[in-house]
Parts: structure tokens; sequence; C-alpha cells
């Protein structure tokens, strides 16, 4: 099925979804106090993206170019515009939302639900995690949300999610959690948490809360072969979302570990008496490399800890500041060897 990142570009329907109360847990009889008291923190975002159009001089000749170059701009501009959702986590206006609602915004309007409007600048973005934060200055404190722990939701939990569906303005909807460590190929560190409370285009970058009004998810994208929802959407955790934010405050950007290396799976020929990831290259530059990592090796632990998936080593070593030192316990030609290596910068793609 494909999927669907959820930035609203026009107005459509949508239809409704009922959901049946969760049997572990009762649901409250009512979201309306909790929605009263978090919604005034959750905001609209519209963005505008300046796009290069073509040059309706470009197929006459150069010299009727010349002749009408003055009455026709070369390298006119259109402005595409959209709408996403975002939700504010610090009285002095710091907002959250999804890297793909503003990372590249040449302008960009936060509205709040009392009808207040104000230019927002990005503080940051990760496109990895699909994490942004943005920035408003108010005359006065914003109302504001605060993290919850994702980590204590369990499946069949009740949540609410809230936004701006379609453009429509601020909406909520209610629901559970539908499943946990989703992995839907849209980066080496998925982990979302699968929803079936209906979201949409627009709803992107909007909160998904608990029942007790904290944050515990970041809406980014559904699975749908509509475009609207079907029941299976997609939110960034708040145990990746969190720390990432706050990096992007301090910092402007992610620093992640690199070890210079393409990871395979290990085949069902591949003797893995202890688990284990095979390394099919090495970047001759990298810090692997350097350390005398060598393609074929596998790696059986990353700091002592097993590994048993390409996925769980690139995560693991993202995890490491650049400049700190990783250690590899590695098998090579049937030979147990240990090996230190000191992480270096992610340039962004995967090892």
């Amino acid at each position: 099925m494909p999927l669907a990142f959820l930035r609203a570009p026009a107005l459509l329907l949508a239809g409704l979804l009922l959901v049946a109360p969760a049997l572990a847990r009762s649901g409250p009889e009512s979201f309306a106090p909790m929605v009263k008291r978090i919604l005034p923190a959750v905001v609209n975002i519209a963005v505008t993206e300046s796009v290069a159009g073509n040059d309706p001089l470009a197929t006459l000749p150069p010299e009727l170019q010349r002749q009408f170059r003055d009455r026709l701009r070369n390298n006119r501009k259109q402005e595409m515009q959209g709408a996403g959702s975002g939700f504010v986590i610090d009285a002095s206006g710091i907002i959250v939302t999804n890297n793909h609602v503003v990372g590249n915004a040449d302008k960009i309007v936060v509205s709040f639900a009392n009808g207040a409007q104000y230019p927002a600048r990005v503080i940051g973005t990760d496109e990895l995690t699909d994490v942004a934060v943005i920035k408003v200055n108010a005359s006065s404190p914003l109302p504001f949300v605060v993290w919850g722990d994702s980590r204590v939701m369990e499946v069949g939990d009740w949540i609410v999610a809230a936004g701006n569906p379609f453009g429509l303005g601020g909406s909520v909807t209610a629901g559970i959690v539908s499943a946990r460590g989703r992995d839907i190929g849209a980066g080496p560190f998925d982990d979302f948490i699968q929803l079936d409370a209906p979201i949409n285009p627009g709803n992107s970058g909007g909160p998904v809360f608990d029942t007790d009004g904290n944050v515990i998810g970041i809406n980014t994208a559904i699975v749908s072969p509509t475009g609207g929802s079907v029941g299976i959407g997609f939110a960034v955790p708040s145990e990746l979302a969190a720390p990432i934010v706050q990096e992007l405050r301090d910092r402007g950007r992610v620093d992640r570990g690199w070890l210079g290396v393409t990871i395979q799976e290990n085949s069902e020929d591949t003797p893995r008496p202890r688990g284990g990831v095979t390394i099919a290259a090495v970047d001759r530059t990298g810090p692997a490399a350097r350390a005398g990592v060598r393609p074929g090796d596998q790696i059986v632990q990353v700091n002592g800890r097993g590994v048993d998936s390409s996925r769980a080593v690139i995560k693991t070593v993202a995890l490491i500041p650049p400049g700190n030192a990783v250690h590899l316990a590695l098998r090579r030609g049937g030979r147990d060897m240990e090996l230190s290596v000191t992480v270096g910068r992610r340039p962004g793609g995967p090892g």
C-alpha cells in the first residue's frame, strides 16, 4: 500500500472511523476537558515554497530571446503553498513539527486556535527522523504542552491526535495504539507508533496525546490508496523525538555517529552461532577502514551488546557522539577479534 505524508495541498472530504473501546482500559466519558486544555497549544502551519519556473523564451532562437528578454523576466518563480500542523512545547514560542512540512519553506506562518498569527523561523531540522523545530515571537507567553513517555504506551491504549487536516483548522480525533515499532521504510531510524485515530494530509507535525494530555508522538505518515485516512497512521514516538528536539534547540542540527560501512543481513548460509551482521563494503576514507575493519567481517557485538540486524547496528552507532570510540566484536574468517573505532560524523548515507 502506498505511504502518504500528511501535508495538505487542497481541501478534500474525509470519512469517519468508528473505534471500539479497548478492552484492557475503559476510555473516558469525554475527551472534552482534556481537549480544552491542550488544543490552544496545537497550531496550524502554512508554508510557501518558491520553485523555479520554466523560461518562456528558452525555445526561441537566441536573437529573439534577446529581443523579448526585457518584456519577460527569465527564471520566473512560482509559489507553492502547503499546510501542516505543530505544537508549542515552550511558552517562549518553540514549536515542534515535521521536517517535510517546513524543511523547504521560504515563508512560514503559524496560526493559533484563538486566531492569532505569527511568522516563524526554522531553528533546526532532522531529515532522518522527520522532526523540525521552529520559533515564533509573541508579545506574551504562549500555551504549551509537555512530552509524555511513549515507552509506557501499550497496544490498545487510548490516544488523541490533533492537527490541521486538509487545511480545515484545529481538529482532534480519538483512537488507540494499533502497533508499536513499525518500520515503514521511511529511513534507518524507523520506530513508528501505529495509530487507528484518523489522521489525514495536513495532520503532519501534529501531536498525539495520551489520556493525560501529554505528547507521546508526532503525526507523520499514513498508509492510504486514496490519500485520505483508512485508519492506519504513523507517529514518531516521543522517546525518539524529544531528544532530537532538544538537540535541534541547542545546536540547530543533529550529529550522528558513522562507521563508514555498508551492512547487510546475514544469509541463511552465513555461519552465525552468535548472530551478527555482515559488512558488505567499507568506505576507504571512513572511520572503520582506518581502524582495520574489512569487507566480509561480521559484527557480532557493539559495545558489548549483541546485534542481529543492520538496523540495530546503524541505530546504536548513530547515538554515539562523533569523536567517541565504539568497540566492535567481529568474526573474521572463523576467528573472533575486537576493534575500537573512533566514530565519525554521519554524512547522511547508511552505516
